[in-house]
């Protein structure tokens, strides 16, 4: 499920699109908030940034708006990687709207219950407790919807989730209320998006037919190209453990 084996950007976009917007969206923040720091940058940083006094006052809007925002240039590196390869498989799985609905629940549940025990001058940014929240979708899928999710892609996620959970607690500096209600959140939500799913198909790719629509043949790879990402799904694995390892660095 975390083999990409699109062979460009626009391809990617095409078959993700929800994905693609969302890491677009905050590489694009972080360009006018963090690198070129504009006037309307600054303005952008302070009015979506979440601070819990401030949602305490009524600007509610910050649970959502910090998903997008992030601290620093590795800070939105890692979690875009993070989105670009555990999220492909889940879109095509959910489709984009449902997609987005538990990428976008799992991070305000996040945000909620940061406001709700944080500290009162507590301030955070970025999307770790969304990404948390599809961690908490795949154990789901793991634990009670295991024809969705194949035995390498469950070790996996089971091996990064551990990883995951113990440099919650063992780095400081790291918004533990998002991470684990984060998870939560996407654990919760799962069984109202899962219903009428099939598995994730990685060959699948849009073919034209003559109507003009969009379709999918899952035959167009032959099966002598699977044997081509063997090395990458190695590659993939070893990307996702950094992923979860760069979330908790100190570096942002």
């Amino acid at each position: 499920m975390f083999v990409r084996n699109e062979r460009s950007i626009k391809e990617f976009m095409q078959l993700y699109p929800a994905v693609a917007w969302l890491i677009i969206i905050q590489l694009a923040l972080w360009l006018l908030t963090g690198f070129l720091q504009t006037p309307i940058g600054n303005l952008i940083r302070d009015w979506g940034m979440g601070i819990n006094f401030s949602i305490s006052q009524g600007e509610y809007w910050r649970l959502i708006t910090s998903i997008f925002l992030h601290a620093g240039l590795m800070h939105v590196l890692f979690n875009s990687f993070a989105l670009a390869l555990f999220g492909p498989a889940l879109e095509q799985m959910l489709g984009k709207l449902k997609f987005l609905a538990i990428y976008l629940g799992a991070g305000l549940i996040g945000n909620l219950a940061t406001f709700l025990l944080g500290p009162p001058l507590y301030s955070h940014v970025g999307a770790s407790g969304a990404i948390y929240g599809l961690f908490g979708l795949y154990v789901f899928m793991v634990a009670f919807r295991k024809h969705l999710i194949d035995q390498s892609s469950a070790q996996i996620v089971t091996i990064i989730l551990v990883i995951g959970l113990v440099m919650t607690f063992l780095r400081s500096g790291i918004n533990v209320y998002a991470h684990i209600f984060g998870f939560i959140g996407g654990f919760a939500l799962a069984p109202l998006v899962l219903n009428h799913v099939r598995p994730y198909n990685p060959w699948a790719r849009p073919q034209r037919t003559d109507d003009g629509s969009i379709g999918f043949d899952p035959n167009r790879w032959q099966k002598k190209q699977r044997n081509k990402t063997l090395f990458k799904n190695g590659l993939w694995i070893l990307l996702g453990i950094l992923i979860i390892l760069g979330l908790f660095s100190r570096i942002f």
